[in-house]
């Protein structure tokens, strides 16, 4: 058998799963893509329950393999994308789109409490995007839909999401934090007092390295798991690993 490490690399248009050998080439790949449905508001979104249902299909189908045999798994998603689980793990809301409006009503009253857009923005590195705001669609969520607020017990990034599919455990990784979240303030190096006053920081997982990884036990099979990289991160790791030149 082939030693592998499996990667679910998720786009907004297509989903993908690779095999790579131990020379880092690629020995299988499978390509899917998704109808989107609508949300509650009838905006566009992602499937997610056809998406988790692929994720693990395609996963237990390589970890049967006679081909493969599976070391380790991680996962790359587009981020500005919050997945929503109560208590029991499951969804409470859809995988709400980062293109939809931001309730500019919503939008009023946060800046109007925490400061002028351009304030956020040089405290979080986070212009002033709506719903890209993924920090945002939680505040908007806690005042605009109340009820599934209080039905979340714990808000992870799409990433991270998919590693939880897989191991269970909830964490929350800096690369989806830092990326025009407006959630961290890099003057403190922690949350933002807005994402604290609100109680926001309550619903977050605990931040875990990505360059570390969980040791797991998935159908019996021990492996090595991540907890998932923000897409654009992700890709610009093999840049800070080979140049050795400053980056400005």
């Amino acid at each position: 058998m082939i030693p592998v490490i499996a990667i679910f690399d998720i786009g907004k248009t297509n989903k993908k799963f690779f095999l790579f050998n131990e020379d880092y080439k690629i020995v299988e790949e499978v390509s899917v893509n998704f109808a989107e449905i609508e949300d509650e508001d009838g905006f566009a979104c992602e499937d997610i329950r056809a998406l988790r249902r692929w994720v693990l299909d395609t996963l237990n189908k390589y970890i049967d393999s006679n081909t493969y045999d599976i070391k380790a798994i991680n996962f790359s998603a587009y981020g500005a994308s919050f997945v929503h689980l109560d208590e029991r793990g499951y969804p409470v809301t859809p995988l709400y789109n980062y293109l939809k409006p931001f309730p500019s009503k919503t939008e009023q009253q946060f800046y109007d409490t925490y400061g002028t857009k351009e304030e956020v923005a040089i405290a979080t590195a986070s212009p002033a995007l709506g719903n890209l705001n993924s920090g945002l669609q939680l505040y908007s969520l806690k005042y605009d839909k109340a009820k599934l607020f209080e039905k979340t017990a714990t808000s992870l990034h799409f990433p991270q999401y998919l590693s939880f599919l897989i191991s269970g455990r909830k964490y929350s990784d800096i690369t989806s934090i830092g990326c025009h979240t407006a959630l961290w303030d890099y003057e403190k190096n922690n949350y933002h007092d807005w994402v604290v006053k609100e109680g926001i920081d309550k619903k977050l997982a605990p931040v875990f390295s990505s360059a570390r990884a969980l040791d797991i036990v998935y159908n019996g099979k021990p492996l090595k798991c991540g907890i998932g990289l923000h897409d654009s991160s992700a890709a610009f790791i093999p840049y800070i690993q080979n140049v050795n030149e400053p980056f400005y």
